[in-house]
């Protein structure tokens, strides 16, 4: 695949976010971009916007039969017409983790992996490298709050990318410097094991360019088979790492402390996020910066003005008396970070959870995990699992995790939440969950408004 020869691209799936990132960096190349959705979202109609054209029907007729490269997502079933039809006619059809492996090839590039974590560590690290002026090509996994997008371009042959685990895609990359957060149990339905899982996140270090660096959280599980001609461990507060963080004081829902790095020291550095999770977060970006070069003064400046990413604690109410926070966790070890951070920041709020569990294999696998995370809530309201590209399991449930959660739950159908809401009282309200549960939050935040007048 030669990146620099391709005229039209044609994508089946293109309003995923990973998918997205990558037509958005075509499509400034000014090649022609098109492609295919199940449906139309806001992210579909953005990238409409930009000048791509996107249907939504799966009809091999209104597809780009002139395109020189088909890219799709593994979510997209191998039954898919359209995409069996560019199979069985000599096209070149690739996943986008092959086109990631071009770029990670040709560019110097900065990877994150994880199964928690890489979106905001990612996120971070692009935004402290544009926001200071050294630059990079951005491809995230979810909308920078700042700059509303989740791709960015730049001159300077960098990259950052947030490398998925899911389907082994990220063992494509070849990174210069590669970051890993975390290497918990997940994607067993890929994995089988956990110990498979964890010998993906360690093959995935093993592809480090020669004289590359890897920036790894301290204390994971084989961190000794983590392979990589240069190391450093970050962590939140042990001292026994070589990137932490002291003297930290929460502030207005975010954070003030310092940072101690191989020799330097960053005093003050301001987070306006909530989640002790992003301090940690931070650490792991800003010592990426510091190899880099980048001046302590602009990457303080840089952490003081970002504002996130979508849907990774983000506040859609926040006054005195009402606190509602929405979120992406998908996995026990999320929820238990997202609802320790927030009821640590809001102390004395009765904290009420609405969670909707993502996929039937992971709701089977990590039923226990999702019970014990949301026992840690005074009140939970469960939504029926969403199935994204899985079909049902018999005995597979959102019943598997309420009947083990230790305080009061009920289960919810999506459609009637608004409804329930309205009888409760909920200071500090949580929606977490990777389906279709945002859609709920410009309405709950509209209703819980409105309750205050």
């Amino acid at each position: 695949m030669d990146l620099n020869n391709i005229k039209r691209v044609y994508f089946i799936g293109i309003g995923g976010i990973g998918m997205s990132a990558i037509a958005r960096f075509f499509n400034e190349k000014k090649i022609a971009v098109s492609g295919y959705d199940r449906t139309a979202t806001p992210l579909t109609r953005q990238l409409e916007e930009e000048g791509m054209k996107i249907h939504y029907t799966d009809d091999i007729e209104l597809a780009d039969k002139e395109a020189n490269l088909i890219v799709y997502t593994p979510a997209i079933p191998a039954t898919h017409s359209e995409l069996k039809w560019f199979r069985e006619n000599g096209y070149e059809v690739v996943k986008r983790s092959d086109v990631l492996q071009e770029i990670t090839r040709s560019l110097f590039a900065i990877t994150v992996a994880g199964t928690h974590g890489k979106t905001t560590v990612s996120t971070m690290i692009a935004y402290i490298l544009t926001d200071s002026g050294y630059g990079c090509n951005a491809f995230l996994g979810g909308i920078s709050v700042n700059y509303h997008k989740n791709f960015w371009s730049s001159e300077k042959g960098v990259a950052v990318i947030e490398a998925d685990e899911y389907d082994r895609s990220f063992l494509k990359l070849s990174p210069d410097i590669a970051v890993l957060t975390a290497m918990d149990a997940d994607h067993l339905d890929i994995y089988g094991t956990p110990e498979a899982m964890e010998e993906a996140f360690i093959q995935y270090t093993h592809n480090i360019k020669p004289n590359g660096t890897l920036i790894a959280k301290f204390g994971l599980h084989r961190n000794n088979e983590l392979a990589a001609p240069n190391k450093l461990l970050y962590s939140l507060q042990n001292d026994v790492a070589n990137a932490y963080a002291e003297n930290i004081r929460m502030n207005n829902g975010g954070y003030v402390f310092d940072v101690v790095l191989p020799g330097k020291r960053i005093e003050n550095v301001e987070l306006h996020l909530g989640g002790m999770h992003n301090v940690e977060n931070a650490i792991a970006a800003i010592s990426v910066a510091q190899i880099l070069g980048i001046d302590s003064d602009k990457i303080k400046a840089a952490v003081s003005t970002f504002k996130g990413i979508k849907r990774r604690f983000e506040y859609a109410v926040k006054s005195d008396d009402q606190v509602y926070v929405d979120d992406y966790a998908h996995h026990p070890e999320e929820l238990r970070a997202l609802i320790n951070s927030a009821k640590a920041l809001f102390p004395g709020k009765k904290a009420t959870v609405i969670f909707q569990p993502h996929l039937f294999t992971r709701t089977r696998d990590l039923a226990d995990g999702f019970a014990e995370s949301l026992s840690l809530a005074d009140e939970v309201i469960l939504l029926p699992i969403y199935p994204a590209r899985e079909l049902p399991i018999e005995g597979v449930s959102s019943e598997m995790i309420a009947s083990k959660i230790k305080v009061p739950v009920t289960i919810v159908p999506k459609d009637k939440v608004l409804e329930y809401l309205q009888t409760q009282e909920t200071p500090l309200l949580i929606t977490a969950g990777a389906g279709d549960i945002d859609q709920l939050k410009d309405p709950i935040a509209a209703l819980l408004q409105n309750n205050k007048k």
